[in-house]
């Protein structure tokens, strides 16, 4: 049975990698058995992080935005390993605004910038598309592959503007409308490309987190661990059991779904 889960020999991509659950999913897969193709904006970063995985692991430095990027690491790719066989589209950002003290203001609906609008698309959307169009392709042609695309359960529910409160009830933040509208689409992408790359024998699945505990300040934690049915934020290895499960023989026969893991979030 636990052969269904064995990634050996098999060459498994993750984008943002160096991030804190990219660097978690890049060491599920390596241990595993899969070759990782760790892969992010800086080439230093990756190819630390490829060496802290093992000898036959690579590094490779991408921007998820530009075709050129993504094609030239293609070729390195599958001049080293012959043949992709997983995708992890982890790479997104989220928004950071560069004053504190004018975040409150600057993330209300009313006031969220045109130009934090636009980059959340182009990286969180059409980073997803190119990589998938460039370093899916390969799959197709060889008639196999799995496609993971991390969204979140704000692809799937509205943000709860309530739990960025502070203790005297005001908000120093509000949850900016960027992130779940982008996560939401990817979710229907994955509809999308496990609809017309099926036939090809490619996978294409949806993993939804929740929240990971990552030094938020104590009332935060507090606000989103009373919205769990579980009594807790995640801990960036909560994710690596589905992650694996979905790029494995494990989950030969899902396509189109979305893996939801979130603590019972959105159960309720």
């Amino acid at each position: 049975m636990l052969d269904l889960f064995s990634l050996k020999n098999k060459t498994a991509i993750v984008t943002g990698a160096c991030g804190l659950l990219g660097s978690r999913h890049a060491e599920a897969l390596a241990g595993a058995g899969a070759n990782v193709v760790v892969c992010d904006i800086s080439e230093q970063a990756c190819i630390d992080k490829a060496r802290s995985l093992g000898t036959q692991h690579l590094g490779v430095a991408v921007d998820v935005t530009q075709p050129a990027s993504l094609s030239a690491a293609r070729d390195q790719i599958l001049s080293k390993y012959g043949h992709i066989d997983v995708l992890v589209n982890n790479a997104a950002i989220n928004d950071m605004f560069e004053n504190p003290l004018l975040a409150g203001q600057q993330s209300m609906f009313e006031n969220y910038p045109l130009d934090m609008w636009n980059k959340s698309w182009e990286v969180n959307v059409t980073g997803v598309f190119l990589c998938s169009q460039i370093l899916g392709t390969p799959m197709a042609n060889q008639g196999s592959g799995s496609i993971i695309n991390i969204a979140s359960t704000y692809g799937i529910v509205g943000p709860d503007q309530s739990i960025y409160k502070d203790k005297d009830g005001k908000h120093s933040f509000y949850k900016s409308p960027s992130y779940p509208a982008t996560k939401g689409a990817i979710i229907n992408f994955t509809r999308y490309l496990a609809a017309y790359w099926g036939h090809k024998g490619v996978r294409v699945n949806t993993l939804s987190p929740g929240g990971v505990e990552n030094n938020q300040n104590e009332q935060f934690v507090k606000n989103y661990t009373e919205k769990t049915l579980l009594g807790r934020m995640a801990s960036p290895s909560d994710y690596q059991g589905a992650l694996i499960f979905l790029a494995s023989e494990a989950s030969s026969y899902m396509t189109g779904a979305n893996l939801v893991v979130d603590g019972g979030w959105t159960a309720i």
